[in-house]
């Protein structure tokens, strides 16, 4: 477990792996002084990880970032340990708590909590700007910015355009302000870290593009053919990976050209 600030702890999952990298950050939020605690993606259903996280409490409120089960499924358990209701945008992962709302202010343990829609990875996905007495903002980006490495477009619905939209909210959000990610090490600059993920996206769209140069218009390339050409030389664990990201890439050419 590791402090981010005086009011941001993170507690990593044992569940490293290709899509994980580490393992899920659950992230815990308690203003200094206050009793309660807010649990943010409390992770996989892991005894041993859901254990401490009620430990920590009491936990007032639980917060989900996207319904991935590397965030969610652990709710329900910790919600039977702690008694807090679970929040989510998608209504199929709120347990005894109702849907957030984009711009929503959560006023718990001490703390400010602005929920801000953030969809592209999943359509669900949402960041939370945490604001504690006499600490700068930090931001909590789920998996939409990552630690290191880049983010899926993930299917069903995932959504390039989404995506590229959420990454110019949190460029102006973040410009200069710490954030921590679901996967990976905390990023000292959003802003820095968003004009990097930008650049990438736009560099392996180009690069789809020039597939498509190759193997004909994009109604009519298979994901398979343009992975082959553009993801060659990544690691095979990734490949499924790398095929949801390419069928969004193809759904955004052939919408926007």
């Amino acid at each position: 477990m590791g402090s981010v600030t005086r009011s941001v702890t993170v507690r990593r999952a044992d569940n490293p792996g290709p899509m994980t990298l580490d393992g899920t950050r659950s992230v815990l939020l308690r203003a200094p002084g206050s009793p309660s605690c807010v649990v943010v993606d409390p992770g996989p259903d892991d005894g041993t990880h859901l254990r401490a996280l009620a430990a920590a409490g009491p936990v007032s409120l639980v917060l989900i970032t996207h319904r991935h089960p590397d965030h969610t499924a652990g709710s329900p358990r910790l919600r039977e340990l702690t008694g807090a209701p679970v929040r989510a945008a998608d209504p199929e992962h709120c347990h005894g708590g109702a849907p957030l709302r984009d711009g929503e202010t959560i006023e718990a343990a001490g703390l400010r909590v602005q929920v801000v829609a953030t969809p592209g990875h999943t359509l669900d996905s949402v960041s939370f700007v945490v604001e504690s007495p006499g600490e700068a903002p930090v931001l909590l980006t789920g998996d939409t910015v990552l630690g290191r490495g880049t983010t899926v477009i993930a299917e069903p619905d995932g959504s390039l355009a989404d995506y590229l939209a959420s990454l110019d909210i949190l460029e102006r959000l973040g410009d200069g302000r710490r954030a921590v990610p679901a996967h990976g090490p905390e990023i000292d600059d959003l802003g820095v870290a968003v004009r990097a993920y930008r650049a990438h996206r736009l560099e392996r769209l180009a690069q789809v593009r020039a597939a498509l140069d190759i193997l004909g218009p994009a109604r009519d390339a298979t994901v398979d053919d343009v992975v082959a050409h553009v993801y060659a030389d990544v690691d095979p664990a990734v490949l499924p990976a790398a095929r949801q990201s390419v069928a969004a890439q193809l759904d955004y050419l052939r919408e926007h050209g």
